[in-house]
């Protein structure tokens, strides 16, 4: 702040009665020259261009947020300390606090100024902004402040109300740890923004994300305020690259703010340690950003700086639309400098990250004075607040949304329409022969649906998240049509500036493109050993669209793909880094529901799946698929559209006298497929009854761990058909680990007479048989643990010479895997 700042800030408390009661502040809030300077040349822009907004006087508005940002960090530190709230502001007694207090309190009482800006913003311009918080264990300041607005959800507003009794039982929900009758949680309170929190999108559990996502967010024509993390600044890479993504032409306006109030909880971030808040800000210009630097404790200073940058924003996007600019433009950026915790004791310390003083108010008395005197600098008399929190509540004046019902929280995509699959013929005595059959890539399947339901949805805006290859997995079609995103295209490569394909070497960032683009239609790849990474991400979004869905707000956005593909049995050149079936176990072991996982065995039944995938919402489809274009062609249309309604299929064109059958083979995965039809055929020809049955989406044969799980299992006329109870001895042939798929498939299970195969951490650099045989997946294996379960001598299935070489005494090429190629 200069002098100049100082003298001006003067001159305008002289000149205007109005701005100068506003200037002097209110309890522990204070505003600054350089705010009060910014704020009054708002002021007057915003009156030179007769915006009307909710038809609040400006300064009545700032006045009225000073005191609604006092009235919710009052209620805060009530949150995390007290079990009994007065209106009154009296001191609080021994049982007025809580027995275990709990809160992350610092992050929270930083919020609060934050989201009250922004609520601010929206009165003052007529326009309701989406809003996301990465810190979502700050949920505390939302949910107070949506609770003294009245923008609550139903079932925060059926059990709280701006009364004694109605903020009492709002803070002992906070994290009560109460089940209800139902044996659910009975609190619509979370330690994070859950889906009861009026206008929340995502949990902001795992930091870092929305750093990555809120540029994807909001579509052309909305708006979006995000809120992120110094800590996250750390913690997750990528968000630097912001600036090359967004473009005026297909994104809304994003204004991202940080709230620098420079804790890592035990120590100071690294952002502090560097050089702190101008550190940072040369870090943003460097990498294409537009910082603006001010007071994070102060509501009208987010207000402005809300309205600044999207000030900054659409004129940069302007620039480039006509010509006089191009991209990447810079993209503003706020920086929001506060100590943790500012406005109670505590502040600035360690402590502040949850509990600000320095012992329990219930058993230490001078922890209860700092507790009182704190509170009562923030309380606002009830009079006062109540005339504060109506200048906040004149929706209907500018028509617009409630915010908790901002366009990004409510998106309702309607299901894609859907071209015919372009489906390949099988040639039924090649199949039933096992030789001879016709060959092509699921994921050419895979490119050509996803194009063809592109063509025919024009509308939806297009995301495709690929951290590395997209030709050399088959995406070629989608390759050329889309393009990669970039800012200086190369000539003869597809690339272009209003590219749909989101690339770049982070697993984390690409996903989050896909994930973030939640009104338009999207598509992730990567290698299945890389899809790890991108885990916890899409964990969150699971988690998130399962809690909507048990509250009775199923999501209504497209369901989206996650391709893992260069898979553990094709990748084995690669070594064991490249050989892992993690994801798709991980993902097994989320809500079948929302989270399927499914294992296309060929290029109808990759077809077939792209056919229904966009006829969904709020599901994550992890997709196994291969791109090699050895796979056969065995499932007719009608068969692999029964396969994806079913989750699984009796191939009735394979085994052997399948009505009097004593076993059963099934496979889960498509090389795993055809090892299971070659050990088929040995059976076959030593005359054991048999069938073979194909799983796609092992998940609907699970026992059911909730009643939405239960409604997408298999029927039981089709478990029934694929595993009849008469049939015990099984076997389970994987792609997964095979303990994975035993474990999940338990009602499947029939004792010692159920085995499995699949990944047994066996790799190198490998052929897809030497794969298969390093792991004991062969055909051959296969037939070992068919004749252990059918109690039958092995040699009556296996030759001496092949017996020798799983044995280990002579090598298996020639006999139970190719030679290789050299």
């Amino acid at each position: 702040m200069n002098d100049h700042t100082s003298e001006q800030a003067a001159a305008y408390r002289r000149s205007d009665p109005a701005f100068a009661r506003w200037a002097e502040g209110y309890g522990v809030i204070r505003h600054n020259d350089e705010t009060q300077a910014a704020v009054y040349e708002l002021a007057q822009s915003l009156t030179s261009r007769g915006a009307a907004g909710d038809a609040v006087a400006f300064y009545d508005l700032l006045m009225g947020l000073d005191r609604l940002t006092s009235a919710a960090l009052w209620l805060v530190v009530h949150q995390t300390y007290a079990r009994n709230v007065y209106l009154d502001g009296r001191a609080l007694d021994t049982e007025d606090f809580k027995v275990r207090p709990e809160g992350h309190t610092g992050g929270s009482l930083n919020m609060v100024p934050a989201y009250a800006g922004y609520l601010g913003a929206n009165v003052l311009t007529g326009v309701t902004r989406g809003w996301l918080m990465g810190q979502g264990h700050c949920v505390a300041a939302v949910d107070s402040l949506n609770l003294l607005v009245g923008n609550m959800t139903a079932a925060h507003a059926a059990r709280y109300s701006v009364t004694d009794d109605g903020l009492t039982r709002y803070v002992r929900d906070f994290y009560s740890y109460r089940l209800g009758r139902d044996g659910r949680q009975d609190s619509p309170l979370g330690s994070h923004v859950n889906v009861h929190t009026a206008g929340g999108v995502s949990e902001g559990g795992y930091l870092g994300f929305s750093e990555l996502q809120y540029v994807h967010m909001p579509l052309p024509g909305e708006r979006l305020v995000a809120f992120l993390s110094d800590g996250a600044f750390e913690e997750q890479r990528g968000s630097d690259w912001a600036p090359r993504w967004w473009r005026a032409e297909d994104s809304g306006i994003v204004t991202p703010i940080m709230i620098k109030n420079g804790r890592r909880i035990d120590q100071r971030t690294t952002m502090s340690q560097q050089g702190g808040a101008a550190w940072f800000s040369e870090h943003l210009k460097l990498n294409g950003f537009d910082p603006i630097v001010f007071d994070g404790r102060d509501p009208a200073a987010f207000l402005w700086a809300i309205l600044e940058m999207e000030r900054r924003l659409e004129a940069a996007g302007g620039s480039v639309q006509s010509g006089l600019g191009r991209y990447p433009i810079p993209l503003p950026y706020g920086i929001a400098v506060a100590p943790k915790g500012a406005g109670f004791p505590g502040e600035g310390t360690n402590l502040a990250h949850n509990l600000p003083l320095m012992a329990n108010p219930r058993i230490d008395g001078r922890a209860a004075d700092l507790f009182n005197e704190g509170a009562k600098r923030l309380w606002v008399p009830p009079a006062d607040l109540t005339a504060a929190v109506t200048l906040f509540q004149q929706h209907e004046t500018s028509s617009r949304a409630r915010e908790r019902d901002h366009a990004l929280a409510h998106r309702d995509v309607p299901a894609a329409k859907i071209p015919d699959p372009p489906f390949r013929p099988v040639l039924e005595e090649a199949r039933r022969a096992l030789e001879g059959w016709t060959t092509a890539s699921p994921m050419t399947a895979v490119d050509r649906m996803f194009v063809a339901v592109l063509e025919a949805n024009p509308g939806l805006r297009p995301r495709v998240g690929n951290p590395d290859e997209m030709l050399s997995n088959r995406l070629v079609a989608t390759l050329g049509r889309l393009k990669f995103r970039v800012t200086d295209p190369e000539p003869a490569v597809p690339e272009s500036i209003d590219g749909a394909v989101i690339t770049a070497l982070n697993e984390e960032a690409v996903v989050s493109a896909a994930l973030a683009n939640k009104g338009g239609i999207n598509l992730v790849h990567t290698y299945e050993a890389f899809g790890s990474k991108m885990h916890g991400a899409v964990r969150q979004e699971i988690i998130f669209a399962n809690h909507c869905l048990e509250a009775g707000r199923p999501q209504r956005w497209l369901s989206m793909p996650l391709i893992l593909t260069s898979h553990t049995w094709e990748n084995g050149k690669n070594e064991q880094s490249h050989q892992d079936p993690s994801m798709a176990e991980a993902m097994l072991g989320e809500p079948s529901h929302v989270s399927r996982v499914l294992f296309p065995a060929d290029f109808n039944s990759a077809a077939a799946v792209m056919e229904q995938l966009y006829q969904t919402h709020g599901q994550i489809w992890t997709l196994v698929v291969p791109k090699a274009d050895v796979i056969p062609d065995l499932l007719t249309p009608e068969e692999a559209r029964t396969l994806v309604k079913d989750g699984g299929l009796r191939l009735d064109w394979a085994g052997y006298r399948r009505e009097q059958a004593r076993l059963i083979l099934a496979a889960v995965g498509a090389y795993q497929l055809m090892e299971v039809l070659a050990a088929s055929r040995r059976l076959a020809e030593q005359e054991i009854p048999h069938t073979v049955v194909y799983l796609l989406e092992p998940g609907r044969f699970r026992a059911a761990r909730s009643a939405a799980e239960q409604t997408h299992q298999a029927s039981p006329e089709v478990i029934a058909r694929l595993f009849p109870a008469g049939v015990a001895p099984r076997l389970f042939v994987t792609h997964t680990r095979p303990e994975t798929i035993l474990g999940l498939l338990g009602p499947l299970h029939t004792g010692p007479q159920t085995a499995g195969l699949g990944y047994i951490n066996h790799g190198g650099t490998l052929s897809t048989p030497g794969m298969l045989f390093v792991n004991r997946s062969s055909w051959a294996h296969c037939l070992v643990h068919a004749a252990s379960l059918l109690q039958l001598p092995v040699d009556q299935v296996l030759r001496q010479d092949e017996r020798e070489a799983l044995a280990g005494k002579r090598s298996p090429h020639g006999l139970i895997i190719p030679e290789p190629v050299s």
